[in-house]
Order: structure tokens, then sequence, then C-alpha cells
């Protein structure tokens, strides 16, 4: 899929609409984690170091009213930008209208400005959700107020959205240059060379709660993958297709058919957990106890992988030369039961010679809490489109600005 990057295009003096992710955690105003805006600043840096004047779009959280407005406004990533950038990034309260089009035309090269919420455009209008649904008009729009079209924002890729699939469009209906940006570039580079051109052994690491979120992902990286490692609730629905006793284990028994064709089409692929941390209820102050075995009591539930296999996850990384690690192993918010999802992190963190990918909130949590993201290749900023890359999806954020 050949596409144009922001160092390809002229930024000169231009007026660069810039789709970014800052759907960044907020509480009462104040951002809570900075990531999503600091993984922006390569394309941001690039604009401003090449006299280019930007304007830049992106969500907050979900906007359903009015009185959500309050709390997802982005005059706090506005702040946090200014910080970072060192130098003023001016907020303006809309993101269409008057106003904001006054503000773009009073900007000089090498100037800043972030809009409000896209979101926003989901509420008080005829259309319905504007933004969500890519309103063609609300696309056109945006795509008026620049001369040029960079997407970053990964993390909205499987969406189809006014800000991003809208805007490209109308931009190349207008002939205006449409390209990626540095941080939308990494992602394609990092996961599409995992999921079409991976160096083996390649080993894929997957968690969470529910098979059927990640039913499209194992099913496409069974034939790529050398072997699958599955942990987290999910593992539990794949030993009840095998048989096993699961307690009182979270599984989806909707889905217990699914798996027995999944462990089918695999072989001996998939690695399932061979002994496990339980506890009586789902709580960090209930008493954790380990398995002798795979079989878990009628009254405990399984909460994280055992020792038995942490190390043979361990010992099924060793060698591997492409790694991608997606979702926890067990209840990783609770300390006594994190020790799994750790360990795996920490082995990942020791891999030599190898290409290692992480997405995925607790993933991506446990990878900072170790101290090892900067020994890790890539850290995805996109939880969903990660996933729906993984299964060997097109996204329309990444089609749009596509040549094709």
């Amino acid at each position: 899929m050949k596409k144009l990057i922001v160092s390809d295009v002229d930024v000169n003096g231009k007026k660069v609409l810039m789709r970014a992710d800052f759907n960044v955690p907020v509480k009462d105003n104040q951002i809570t984690n900075d990531n999503r805006i600091v993984a922006a600043l390569p394309t941001i840096k690039y604009v401003l170091e090449h006299h280019g004047k930007l304007v830049l779009l992106s969500h907050l959280g979900r906007v359903k009213s009015d009185a959500d407005k309050a709390g997802l406004t982005l005059a706090p990533v506005a702040q946090r930008l200014s910080e970072l950038l060192k130098q003023e990034v001016k907020f303006v309260a809309t993101n269409e209208g008057s106003e904001l089009e006054d503000a773009i035309a009073a900007m000089n090269d090498g100037d800043v400005l972030l809009m409000e919420n896209t979101r926003f455009q989901d509420i008080d209008n005829d259309f319905g959700k504007r933004e969500s649904k890519n309103d063609p008009k609300l696309g056109e729009y945006w795509a008026s107020l620049g001369d040029v079209f960079v997407n970053d924002a990964f993390g909205t890729a499987h969406r189809s959205h006014a800000s991003n699939v809208g805007i490209a469009t109308a931009m190349k209906a207008a002939g205006k240059p449409v390209a990626a940006g540095y941080l939308m570039e990494k992602e394609i580079k990092f996961l599409g060379n995992a999921v079409e051109n991976p160096v083996h052994p390649f080993v894929t690491i997957l968690g969470g709660a529910k098979v059927s979120d990640k039913i499209a992902v194992i099913d496409n990286l069974i034939p790529k993958s050398d072997h699958i490692l599955i942990g987290g609730g999910m593992a539990y629905t794949f030993l009840a297709a095998q048989g096993h006793k699961i307690g009182k284990s979270l599984f989806e028994e909707d889905r217990v058919e699914m798996a027995k064709e999944l462990l089918a089409k695999a072989g001996d692929k998939i690695v399932l957990p061979v002994d496990h941390v339980v506890a009586q209820e789902f709580s960090n102050d209930s008493q954790p106890e380990v398995t002798s075995g795979v079989d878990i009591p009628d009254d405990a539930m399984a909460l994280d992988i055992g020792p038995k296999t942490v190390q043979l996850f361990e010992d099924t990384l060793k060698g591997a030369k492409t790694v991608v690690w997606n979702g926890p192993m067990g209840a990783f918010e609770m300390s006594n039961f994190a020790n799994g999802t750790l360990k795996v992190g920490k082995a990942l963190g020791g891999l030599q010679d190898a290409i290692t990918i992480v997405g995925g909130g607790d993933s991506t949590a446990a990878a900072q809490q170790l101290g090892i993201a900067d020994q890790l290749s890539h850290i995805s900023t996109g939880g969903g489109a990660s996933l729906e890359y993984l299964e060997g999806k097109e996204l329309p954020g990444i089609a749009s600005i596509s040549d094709k």
C-alpha cells in the first residue's frame, strides 16, 4: 500500500491539518498519562521545523451530551503540549465557525493551534453523530481549513470518522496532499511486517478476558506464528474445550466449540497454561494459591498463570526473533495476580536481536512498570486498531491516505 509520509510533502508556509490521537486519560482536567501526546511529537516537530502552520485535531473520550463537554475538553492537552514543545499552543474552544477560521488565518509559520474535541460534533446537530458517522460535509469543512493533511492517529485508524477518512477524502478530491505522520508510519511498519513478513521464530502472546475479542487474530496468525501463547481469562475457554476442570474461572461457554476448532487448526502451536494462581473470590484480598497442575478446584477461580506456566512461556520465547504481545496473563490490576504478566514482560525485555511489539493497555502498563519500554522495538498506541491490523483487516484510516 503506497502512501506519502509527512517528509515527502512540502509544508513550508502551508496550513497543515494533522489528525493526532490525544485520547489520553484525564481526571479533574488533569492528564494522568501523556504517552500519546509524546508519541505525536516527532511529526509535530517536523512540521514546525519546516515552517508549517500546524492545526491539530483530535477526539477525547465519548461525548454523548452537553454534560460530557466540561470533562472532555482538549484544553489540558493544549497546556501539556505547550510544555513539551516549549512554545504556545493556541487552544480554540470550538471546531467550527468564524472563531476557528479567524484564528487559523492569523497563524504565522511555526505556530501551533489545537481545536476543540472533534467528538463535540456528535451532539446538537441535525445529522446525528457528524464526526463518528463521517458526515461528508464536516470532512469537507475541516479539509477547507488546510493545504495539507497529515494523519498520525493510528489509534483511530480502524474507524471511518470525519476527522480522518472524511478529511482525507475531501483533500484528495481537492487535489491537496495527504500523508501519514511518523507515528502512523511506524505502527504500519512494525505491525505490518509482523503480520505479513515476520522474522522467524515468530511468537504471538495473547491474553485478556475474552476469546471472542481475539478469535480473528488467532485465526489469522496461526499459519504465520511458530507458537501462540495464551493466558488471561481467554485461556480457560480453551482449557474447557480440552475437557479440563476450570472451577469458577472466567470462560465463554458459547465459544468452546470455536476454541476446539482453533486448537485443531493450530496443532501444537497453541501453548496453554499448565498451572494457575487461583483464589476463592475475584479480589486482591482473597488468598492466592498455586495449583499443582492444569485442573482447577471447583470452588476456585484462576486469576493468573502459575510458576510452571511462566517457565514454559519463558522457554518458548527463547530464541524468538519476532514477538507480538497483546493482553495480560491474569488480573494484572491486582498485585497478587500480576506476576505472570510482569514475568512475561521481563522475558520480552531480555530477548536479544528480536523485534518485540506490545499492544493493549495492560501489556503496555506492564512494560512501563518494569522499565523495559525502551528495550522493546515498538509499543503500539492503538488498542482496537492494532488488534484489527493483526486480524489482517484493511483499516479505513490507513486506506484513506494510501495512493490507491
